[in-house]
């Protein structure tokens, strides 16, 4: 298997950062639903959210070398060839999540700084990005809550549509990004 990626399969770099990434969404959405079984300021709930902010700035750390990937100029094509139409949804798709995961993190970062809270990042203490405001805290949230609730639609929805190309569709768009190991189809014609 390759490092970078190839015009087949996207390499084991690119590979490995997208699972992560899938995961840590797991986890950061999680993370925040969770902590509703817990009273308010109860050291579970404060726990929860803690997490929520760590594994959130996760991926916001992450996003910037599986971007550097992306830009290295080699895209998997998928077999057989989609119209056109089909790849500019999936761009415009991929594109989206990308501005999601920087977009949700950083937001995330500069609410907790206008609420002067502190921003923890697995020991370490990261610096507020902006002055304390209650005002701006309040709109900061209220978008960081929308993006959030939009975030739950667009993974949804290009799983959903890795899971259409996959079984409907039958090309290798889900192959590409799974290792050689889990493809368990191997050739599209047989």
């Amino acid at each position: 298997m390759k490092w970078l990626n190839s015009t087949e399969r996207y390499g084991v770099l690119s590979m490995t950062l997208h699972w992560i990434i899938v995961l840590l969404f797991v986890a950061v959405y999680a993370s925040i639903e969770l902590r509703e079984l817990f009273p308010k300021g109860s050291d579970p709930r404060e726990a929860m959210k803690a997490w929520h902010f760590m594994l959130g700035l996760s991926v916001f750390v992450l996003i910037w070398p599986r971007l550097l990937f992306m830009f290295q100029g080699r895209f998997p094509t998928i077999q057989p060839e989609p119209p056109y139409w089909q790849k500019l949804l999936g761009r415009t798709m991929h594109l989206t999540l990308y501005a999601l995961m920087i977009v949700m993190p950083l937001s995330g970062w500069l609410l907790l700084s206008a609420e002067a809270k502190p921003i923890p990042f697995f020991g370490l203490q990261l610096p507020a990005l902006i002055g304390e405001s209650k005002s701006i805290a309040e709109s900061i949230e209220e978008f960081h809550e929308a993006i959030g609730t939009l975030g739950y639609f667009l993974i949804g929805l290009h799983s959903a549509a890795a899971l259409y190309h996959h079984y409907l569709l039958r090309d290798d768009t889900l192959r590409r990004m799974l290792p050689k190991c889990c493809d368990s189809r191997t050739d599209l014609q047989e």
